[in-house]
């Protein structure tokens, strides 16, 4: 037969009540900082991989590809290039990010083909 819990016996219960629910308030707290800190890291910039500190490869600029002054170029064939010409377009080199790139791509069926460092290659399609 089961008695009546004493006073007490109560309060022990009630103590152990209490610190159980402190422990799941501080584990819940310390999950929400966790998630918190997961999704702040998730917001940062990745870690530069490879091949950010490489020089920019060797390209042969051969004139303007709009006008004589134009910021993006015609580029010529070299071992770095080859793999992009197309017999169908021309290979056009622009300042990565510049104004004179937007309008490139603005202006002309332009589709990026690589990037390096400091450039950005497009193939612009003769037709």
């Amino acid at each position: 037969m089961k008695t009546a819990p004493t006073r007490r016996d109560s309060s022990k219960v009630r103590s152990v009540q209490a610190i159980s629910a402190s422990r799941r308030v501080s584990a819940l707290s310390a999950v929400g900082l966790l998630i918190g800190v997961g999704m702040l890291a998730g917001c940062s910039d990745p870690a530069p991989s490879g091949g950010i500190s490489e020089p920019d490869p060797e390209l042969v600029f051969l004139r303007g590809y709009r006008s004589a002054d134009d910021d993006c170029k015609l580029t010529g064939e070299s071992a770095f290039t080859v793999e992009f010409l197309d017999d169908a377009a021309d290979l056009v080199t622009c300042s990565t990010g510049s104004t004179a790139a937007a309008t490139l791509v603005s202006e002309t069926s332009a589709s990026m083909v690589t990037q390096t460092n400091s450039y950005t290659l497009y193939s612009v399609p003769r037709r």
